[in-house]
């Protein structure tokens, strides 16, 4: 099996977006990739909707908690080969120093948790970004990584996101 890369997705509150990114990169890419996720205001809880959604994918429960993106800061913590913020404050904040090389990339998205029309508009919108990570996701996954420096997996990522915001 080829080198495996750690991924990990970025939202203030780490309860919805990143959570669904963790999930979706980890189970879609076969061990490929390792999803993590943070927040630089990390919530109390996981949204029920995220577990919900990760328990229908089959991803196990127990990984899930809401970090601090501190945690993947510190000696010992693993090395990112990529960090993809998904909301446009955490995006704007001045992020810690992260261990190694890693590409950085945004990819925008309204946050479902805030959604306050109804349990149907959230459900909406929940799905709508799951369907967003999900083709972002499968694009990276078709990417040759091990054949591209880091400038060009940051403006193949970035394509990747514009390419799919427009749609």
């Amino acid at each position: 099996m080829s080198k495996s890369y750690n991924i990990l997705f970025l939202c203030t509150g780490n309860s919805a977006r990143s959570i669904l990114g963790e999930v979706l990169a980890t189970t879609l890419s076969h061990g490929r990739f390792v999803g993590y996720s943070a927040g630089s205001q990390p919530k109390r809880f996981v949204h029920p909707l995220a577990l919900k959604f990760a328990r229908g994918v089959g991803y196990p429960l127990e990984k899930l908690r809401n970090k601090s993106w501190d945690e993947y800061c510190v000696e010992g913590a693993p090395r990112m080969d990529f960090i993809i913020t998904l909301c446009d404050s955490v995006a704007g904040e001045s992020c810690p120093y992260w261990p190694g090389h890693s590409t950085s990339v945004h990819w925008g998205f309204a946050d479902p948790a805030a959604v306050d029309s109804g349990d149907a508009a959230m459900i909406h919108a929940f799905g709508q970004v799951e369907m967003g990570l999900r083709n972002r996701i499968e694009l990276l996954l078709d990417l040759p990584i091990e054949k591209l420096d880091h400038f060009q997996i940051k403006e193949k990522l970035q394509s990747i996101h514009h390419r799919l915001k427009f749609r």
